[in-house]
Formats: C-alpha cells, structure tokens, sequence
C-alpha cells in the first residue's frame, strides 16, 4: 500500500478521514501550526493557502522547500483570485501548480489522484540516526549499537518522531496530534503510557534515558 500524506493549511469541506484508491492510501492532516509538522510516512503533499493567519502561503512554501523532511512535497498554492502575477509569485516561492479556492475534499481528492494514481515512484524510506541509535524505517526497527530494541507501533513512531526533532519540547496533545490519534480522541495521560514503555526499551538495550521530561511542558529528546 503506497501512502500519501496531505497537509492543508485551511478547513476541508467534505472532512478529513483517510481515503483508499486500490493500493493508494492518502491520510489528510490539518495543519494549523506552520511550525509543528505531524509523522511523515509516505510522500508528500501540502495545499497552502494564499493567506494564512501569521505568515503568508508565500513564506510557508519558502520553508517547506528549506526543510529537510519536506522539500521534495509537491506543493499546491490555493489562490483567492485567478490572478497572473499571484500564479508567477506561487511558481517563483516553490509551489508545484496552484488551484482557485475554496477547495473542498472532492477538489482535493481530483487533483492527487489525477497526478499520483499511476506514478509509482514514492519517497524512499530511509534510516533516521542519533548517535548509537539507528531507526531502520524500511524494517520499522529501531537499533541501540546496532542491537535490535523491541517496541510495539505506536512507541516506535514516538521513537521516530522524536529522533526526527531532536531537543525540542512536545505536549502530549501536540504528540497525540502528531502520530494521528485524534480520531478517535485519545486521553493525553496515554502519551505518559508510551513514553514510559519506549524509555524502558531504551534502558534495557543501553541506551539509557534520552527523553527528559520537562516540566508542565511535556517531553523533549536530547541530542547525544
């Protein structure tokens, strides 16, 4: 099952729940916080808006094509108006093509399919390093010195998510947001339960304890 992961920047008329077309998966996230990326687990593909609340779509492609785990997202710039410049202006920042807004699910759902149904090239998966930890995306594996550290899914894609942002402070509720577990709702005192599991898996391979808790903030995984 091929996945591609959709970011949008505004609402979604028609909702947000997964869709499948023969073994194409594409998972939908809101994304309302430029800054706060959720798990990436297949290839990308971001719609952001002309106008957003703190910086412009403009700005926002800019950064995507500057970030590692998203510059090679294919980018659709949504436009107020069917304006010349504004669609040389999309082009120039790094955006793919542009649509007229407002999009809805059905827009949204033509326009990936009509490109990705039959293009089967995909991100590669790759490996993910700190230090003497390994996480072996292709074997869904994590390795402390090359030992294999047992994990189940959901501490594994912590794992994964933390290494991908290292010496950075998450809330539960943004982890929750951040492995998709939103719907349906989970209890934040649930991320005490993974965290605590994946920092016993690391202990008992010898990894020792590299998530600290901060807190009243929440957790942050430092660099070794």
């Amino acid at each position: 099952m091929r996945r591609i992961d959709i970011l949008l920047t505004g609402e979604l008329a028609g909702g947000m729940a997964p869709f499948s077309h023969g073994e194409l998966e594409l998972v939908f996230h809101r994304w309302s916080q430029p800054d706060e990326l959720p798990l990436l687990e297949g290839s990308l593909w971001a719609f952001v808006d002309w106008v957003l609340p703190e910086i412009s779509g403009l700005e926002l492609c800019r950064r995507l094509r500057c970030d590692r785990l998203t510059a090679d997202a294919h980018v659709t710039m949504i436009l107020e108006d069917d304006d010349p410049e504004a669609r040389r202006r999309a082009l120039r920042s790094g955006a793919d093509d542009y649509m007229l807004g407002p999009i809805d699910r059905t827009a949204v759902l033509d326009r990936v399919l009509a490109l990705k149904v039959n293009d089967h090239e995909s991100v590669p998966l790759r490996a993910l390093q700190q230090g003497d930890l390994i996480i072996d995306l292709p074997a869904f594996q994590a390795r402390w010195q090359a030992r294999p550290i047992p994990l189940m899914p959901n501490e594994f894609r912590l794992l994964r998510y933390f290494v991908e942002h290292p010496g950075r402070v998450f809330t539960r509720a943004q982890l929750i947001a951040a492995l998709g577990k939103q719907e349906p709702p989970v209890d934040e005192r649930t991320v005490d339960v993974w965290i605590g599991r994946l920092r016993r898996a690391l202990r008992n391979a010898g990894a020792g304890n590299p998530l600290r808790t901060v807190r009243s903030l929440g957790y942050v995984f430092d660099q070794q």
